[in-house]
């Protein structure tokens, strides 16, 4: 692997003819760029050339980035498509990425990227890639089917506005991106220089290349290794730009007994101005999110609440300069306002400011919700987080959070402070110390987080302390339970033979954690993972492993209607075995089985879906997790079943279903979106939404139903 003193850099062509973004490379203005190529694997065999040859042109005007990308392959006929949506696991597809460290921090980055389907990727990153940290049994039932949160170290949820265009030819595939400046943020300067990678992926040879070469063990994100893109002359602008909506809802409540549909008619909209190059205001009034993409059901046999992933546009933008605490203790989580156990909250307006000023990361958000009637009074948010970024992933931050309401006495804060430190490249470190005040809340009302992690080629290792008082109530946070102490300690080891069965790659490894009430020193849960993976040349991997668990109930839990366990402690094994099949063919696997001990008796859960590509223009997939429990006080199952179709028209326009059932709840739900996209995720939206009970009596009424239609624009009003 090079050193990083031999750090690659390419200077930025100016042109007064910008290419037209249409996949096809032809234009002269492309022959005046300096070439980059001769890309290095980082997987399979990293530090050696690529198999398939790669070059990259950049250009730049007044107003964007133009980068052209030939993506040679001596197969084209193996060229994997993937599907056509946005956003779309570039993992399973042939794929080209650029990140761009436009404050040359090796922290932060823009990423943008394709597939030879000609969808738009993007994303952020923060804090050079590192989210929560490692954690498992995170008080929410450590579901790791879940998809990923906006605030961690990559935010992929977070939409932008830019251009790229892709074509194909008996010598390969081609790809064409403008990325206007005004999508960007960066510091002032008259001429400047950002940090730069280009990632391939072969999807049909399983391998991954850079240009700027990055050791195995670490990923993209790790900005350090970036190169540099020189010559940078960007426009010194101020932008404003609007997004007004107009939506009009026909909706009937039938389980509330109403007698017909109640038609509303609402206008709003967002507004984004930026202060300075690298600090944006956001403004939003009568926010809606009716085009959102419905959270898929989760199965929850715990006494703790699980999380989902933040996917509303309003908080997407530099969502990780929001970010403090870690796994199963997220000191602020966007998601606590706006949605509640009630339903959605009418959000009455409120503004962010985010981004870099004086030489740290700015958080600053108020937002303001209406009351629910009889069940939550008005509500102000508000959140202010500082950091100062240091060399080498390290960093020092201050948070503050507050919700009051209009009733008298009611109201929360939060304080926190938090840093990292990277050793070299192998050691990471991090910390946070917080506390809260809450009316009525007089006891131990703080907690902390230590942690640390080792990482080379061949081996990777955490250890974590948490301690979180019975009184901490981070009220715009996610704490799944509180009063307890908390320990982890995680090894894994790599090994990667040569010609054995065509397996790539072997990962054995073994973790174990424990709560333990904080007064007490009573365990609460505990578990010891033995595991290995083996993954195929392919992506094809199998984890035969086993459980050691222990599940302390302090307190009678009722698990099941009726079904209730009695306090105590329960312990014994339980297999923990997954297998999912090359994610890229036609059709796929991904599928998992947990059987032994649970609580004082037995759980079988096998779980898994069935996914269906047969073209980037369709995809259907079918979901199964299903739990039979059986305990000495009752037996009983559970059962969630899902079925997602999508068609897709373009990659802007698609029509995509999610039809769900859960015995739990016995409600089946509905969900329907065509969606027309346009800049930055506005556009035309036309969405259906309908619940049924799955009982006798239910089956021919809906419980609700709902039929949307939004239209949202994106403006330029405003530049200076």
């Amino acid at each position: 692997m090079p050193a990083q003193s031999q750090e690659r850099a390419v200077r930025a062509a100016q042109t007064d003819a910008p290419p037209l973004i249409d996949g096809r490379l032809d234009e002269a203005a492309w022959s005046t760029a300096p070439v980059l190529a001769d890309f290095i694997q980082r997987i399979p065999r990293d530090g050696t050339a690529a198999t398939e040859p790669t070059e990259v042109r950049i250009l730049q005007d007044t107003e964007a980035l133009y980068l052209g990308v030939w993506l040679y392959d001596s197969d084209p006929s193996g060229i994997t498509p993937g599907e056509s949506v946005r956003d779309y696991n570039v993992e399973q597809s042939d794929a080209v990425l650029l990140i761009l460290d436009t404050f040359r921090d090796q922290q932060n980055a823009f990423v943008f990227g394709t597939n030879p389907a000609g969808i738009e990727y993007d994303g952020q990153v923060a804090n050079a890639g590192e989210g929560g940290g490692r954690f498992f049994g995170g008080g929410g039932g450590g579901n790791q089917r879940q998809q990923s949160g906006s605030g961690g170290g990559f935010n992929l949820n977070w939409d932008a506005s830019w251009d790229v265009a892709t074509s194909q030819d008996a010598r390969g595939w081609y790809a064409e991106f403008r990325i206007p400046f005004s999508t960007l943020r960066y510091a002032s300067g008259e001429e400047q220089t950002w940090g730069l990678n280009v990632v391939r992926r072969v999807r049909r040879l399983n391998e991954q290349s850079f240009w700027s070469p990055v050791p195995r063990e670490f990923d993209q994100y790790r900005l350090n290794y970036a190169g540099a893109l020189e010559g940078l002359a960007p426009p010194v602008q101020r932008l404003v730009q609007v997004t007004p909506y107009a939506l009009q809802r026909a909706q009937r409540d039938y389980q509330a007994g109403a007698q017909e549909f109640d038609h509303t008619t609402e206008v709003g909209g967002d507004a984004k101005m930026q202060i300075t190059q690298g600090l944006t205001l956001d403004l939003t009034y009568n926010t809606d999110f009716a085009q959102v993409e419905v959270d898929e059901v989760q199965t929850n046999l715990t006494r703790f609440n699980i999380s989902f992933p933040e996917k509303r546009p309003f908080f997407l933008e530099n969502a990780g300069r929001f970010s403090i605490g870690a796994g199963g203790a997220d000191l602020f989580f966007s998601r606590s306002i706006g949605i509640s156990q009630d339903g959605p909250v009418p959000i009455l307006g409120g503004g962010r400011i985010s981004g870099r000023a004086a030489g740290l990361n700015v958080g600053v958000l108020h937002i303001v919700t209406d009351e629910l009637e009889g069940l939550q009074p008005q509500n102000d948010y508000s959140v202010v987080r500082l950091a100062q970024e240091l060399p080498n992933r390290s960093r020092i931050g201050a948070a503050f959070m507050r919700r009051a309401s209009d009733v008298t006495n009611d109201w929360n804060r939060t304080y926190a402070v938090d840093g990292a430190l990277g050793v070299g490249d192998a050691w990471s470190f991090s910390s946070f110390l917080a506390r809260t005040e809450t009316p009525g809340l007089d006891g131990r009302d703080h907690a902390f987080d230590l942690q640390g992690a080792y990482t080379t080629r061949s081996f990777r290792g955490t250890l974590s302390f948490r301690e979180v008082g019975e009184d901490f109530n981070p009220e715009l946070g996610f704490l799944p339970r509180d009063g307890y102490r908390y320990g982890q300690a995680f090894w894994m080891t790599y090994h990667r033979p040569e010609n054995f069965l065509g397996i790539r790659e072997i990962r054995p490894h073994m973790s174990y954690f424990e709560y333990r009430d904080i007064d007490t020193d009573f365990v609460e849960s505990g578990r010891l993972h033995i595991d290995s993976h083996f993954e195929w040349q392919d992506g094809m991997e199998f984890h035969p492993g086993f459980n050691w668990v222990k599940e302390g109930l302090e307190q009678p839990y009722e698990i099941s209607p009726g079904i209730i366990v009695p306090q105590g402690s329960y312990t014994g094994w339980e297999a923990q075995w997954v297998f999912f099949t090359d994610e890229s063919r036609m059709f796929s696997l991904n599928s998992g089985v947990n059987a032994g001990a649970f609580l004082s008796g037995d759980r079988v859960n096998p779980y898994g879906t069935v996914i269906f590509r047969p073209s980037p223009s369709f995809s259907g997939s079918i979901r199964l997790d299903y739990n039979d429990v059986n305990l000495p006080q009752g037996d009983f199952e559970s059962n969630v079943m899902g079925l997602r179709l999508s068609y897709f028209v373009t990659p802007s326009i698609s029509i995509q279903s999610l039809t769900q059932y859960s015995d739990r709840s016995d409600i089946w739900s509905a969900n329907v979106r065509f969606g027309w996209q346009d800049d930055a995720g506005s556009g035309l939206f036309i969405v259906y939404n309908q619940a049924n009970g799955f009982d006798a009596l239910q089956m021919d009424t809906p419980l609700n139903r709902s039929f949307v239609i939004k239209y949202s624009k994106l403006l330029n009003v405003a530049r200076w």
